[in-house]
């Protein structure tokens, strides 16, 4: 992917496409598309959100990758774009976070950010 085009979009890590593999591939989030969303809060401004969801609305992007699907809806796209969405499996536990270019800070979960 070149540089230019990396930074209109939203691109999804090996790591996020193979969690969502799994975790689309069967039970409750079979077949759904993983959502991802900004909204104000958290302790720097802004939050992230992720959840499943069967129905794609006609304002969402819809990012593809190896069988996997993610929608952001316009609002989020600007406060979104260049990001990775990426899933961490730590000693702590796993979760999925967003490598976000746009956000100048972050707070130490990485859940909320800010913009400068």
């Amino acid at each position: 992917m070149t540089d230019s085009l990396k930074e209109s979009t939203v691109s999804i890590s090996d790591s996020a496409v193979q969690r969502l593999q799994f975790l689309t591939k069967g039970g409750e989030f079979k077949g759904m598309h993983m959502r991802v969303s900004v909204s104000g809060g958290g302790c720097s401004g802004f939050q992230y959100s992720f959840a499943f969801d069967k129905k794609k609305n006609r304002e969402d992007r819809l990012i593809q990758r190896s069988g996997v699907s993610v929608l952001v809806d316009n609002t989020s796209w600007d406060l979104l774009v260049g990001s990775e969405l990426h899933f961490v499996e730590e000693l702590i536990g796993s979760y999925f976070t967003l490598k976000n270019p746009n956000a100048a800070s972050t707070c130490g979960c990485g859940v909320s950010f800010s913009v400068g």
